[in-house]
């Protein structure tokens, strides 16, 4: 079954999958850029017969409402309304960014926290790979002189890393458009100390990245994944990485994702 449903805040969209029995446990996934919750996370879906999975979609992305501006602060804010009386936190890319915010500020309404490819570079800065990404990043932004068209920022993130173009949809083009003016995640100063002291249960999954084009490997693929080890070590999770995979292992691995979700929130 799949049942799409507007929240209560203004109004946020969110679709739920749940073929469990009632009462299941929740799991909250937040997707990342230039994605929504079904596109971002439509591997995990066998996992709503045991739990009940609701698929969040970020302001200015998928169904929810326009935002002059996306931003993981709102995004956490947004988590932190849904949590409830406690569920379990998934977060890919930008998304992880809000996730860790909403567990740090409710740690005890969290069951379990997991960090897909976290892209928040900053709070790794001290890794070398991850500070060098940075300033390439940083100069990149930097150096670009006018706003391109929607179309034209598909491509340009996309082809130079040697990854298909989305087709210009409507949807698409929206979410390119809230993605040229979100706030950078990269350069998030995340507070790290409230996750160290959380008990629950918590993991990072990254890709290995070895089969990604070399462009984006050497891009932002080395930086992310030294970013999920140094948070995982940060912040007391288990590390994990996927073999064969990039920045979704999620989606290009599902079923070892789905396995280690599983045993996450059934500990």
């Amino acid at each position: 079954m799949k049942d799409e449903h507007l929240t209560d805040r203004d109004p946020l969209h969110v679709t739920v999958w749940d073929e469990a029995t009632p009462g299941a446990p929740r799991a909250v996934l937040v997707h990342g850029t230039m994605s929504w919750g079904t596109a971002c996370f439509a591997g995990q879906r066998p996992l709503s017969e045991l739990f009940r999975l609701e698929l969040v979609d970020r302001r200015g992305f998928g169904d929810s409402p326009d935002t002059p501006r996306s931003d993981y602060r709102t995004d956490a804010e947004d988590v932190l309304h849904l949590l409830g009386r406690g569920a379990h936190l998934v977060g890919h890319s930008y998304g992880a960014a809000a996730v860790m915010l909403a567990a740090s500020a409710r740690p005890e309404a969290v069951q379990s926290l997991t960090l897909i490819e976290p892209s928040a570079l900053r709070t790794a800065a001290a890794d070398p790979t991850v500070a060098a990404a940075l300033e390439r990043i940083r100069a990149a932004f930097g150096a670009v002189a006018e706003e391109p068209s929607l179309e034209d920022y598909l491509r340009q993130s996309t082809e130079p890393y040697g990854l298909p173009v989305p087709e210009p949809t409507p949807r698409m083009l929206r979410a390119a458009r809230s993605a040229m003016r979100e706030r950078p995640v990269w350069d998030a100063e995340l507070p790290l100390g409230p996750l160290a002291r959380a008990t629950m249960p918590k993991a990072v999954i990254n890709g290995t990245w070895e089969t990604a084009h070399p462009a984006y490997r050497e891009f932002t693929g080395r930086a992310l994944a030294a970013c999920g080890e140094y948070l995982a070590e940060a912040i007391g999770a288990r590390h994990i990485q996927v073999a064969g995979t990039d920045h979704a292992p999620h989606q290009d691995r599902p079923d070892e994702v789905n396995a280690v979700l599983t045993r996450l929130w059934q500990s």
